[in-house]
This record gives structure tokens, C-alpha cells and sequence, in this order.
């Protein structure tokens, strides 16, 4: 079964810095050629793509409101995918999801309808 496991999520003031994990596991060479994104979903509001990343290649792809702040990166050695994140603001408060594609020829997008495995998610909060 492929799980997905989100971490690193926190309580920071605006300007400040997180970093968020996403662990994958499942079948052998799961993580290898996958596109592996990061949503986030405030209260009240539809959830969004932030950034996403090629693991068979590291072609990348970033939401206008992140590009310059955020940065989204990979380590096969972990199966891990990464979301680097700086100047933060209150508007990028939300609980924060990873997703995988499994489909062959995926291409890194922003767009959820794309993605089929799903983490738990982990809250994010900045305060202003």
C-alpha cells in the first residue's frame, strides 16, 4: 500500500521559515519517476496547488503566489520530497498535503485532479 506522511509543519511569525517533508512508502521504487506535489487547503476555502517536482528528474513547477518563496526539492535516497518555504505570509496558513501521480509520462503540475495518493496533511500557521 502506498502511504504518504506529511511533517514539519508549525506556528511561525510572518517572515519566517519552515520546512516540510513528505515521506513516501510502498511497493519497491515506488518514489522512482513519480510527480509528487504540495497542496495546502485553508478553512473555508477550495484546496490549491503549491509546488511540484519530477523525481525521475527534478523538472519542477511552482504556484504564482509561492514563486521566489518556496521551494520544492527531492531525496531519492529517502523517498523523501521537500517544500522549503521562506518569507512567509498569513495567507499561507492551511493544512498542507502532499500527492503522488503514479501515471507513466507525468509531468509536474499544480492542478489536484491530477494526483492520486494523498498524506494526512500538516498545519501550517503564520501569524501577522
Amino acid at each position: 500500500e502506498v502511504k504518504l506522511v506529511e511533517s514539519g509543519g508549525g506556528s511561525v511569525q510572518a517572515g519566517g521559515s519552515l520546512r516540510l517533508s513528505c515521506a513516501a512508502s510502498g511497493p519497491p521504487y515506488f518514489y522512482n519517476n513519480k510527480c509528487v506535489g504540495w497542496f495546502r487547503q485553508a478553512p473555508g476555502k477550495e484546496r490549491e496547488g503549491v509546488a511540484a517536482i519530477y523525481t525521475g528528474g527534478g523538472a519542477t513547477m511552482y504556484a504564482d503566489s509561492v514563486k521566489g518563496r518556496f521551494t520544492i526539492s527531492h531525496d531519492s535516497s529517502k523517498n523523501t520530497v521537500f517544500l522549503q518555504m521562506s518569507g512567509l505570509k498569513a495567507e499561507d496558513s492551511g493544512t498542507y498535503y502532499c500527492a503522488a501521480d503514479p501515471s507513466a509520462f507525468c509531468l509536474p503540475t499544480v492542478t489536484p485532479a491530477t494526483y492520486q495518493y494523498w498524506g494526512q496533511g500538516t498545519q501550517v500557521t503564520v501569524s501577522s
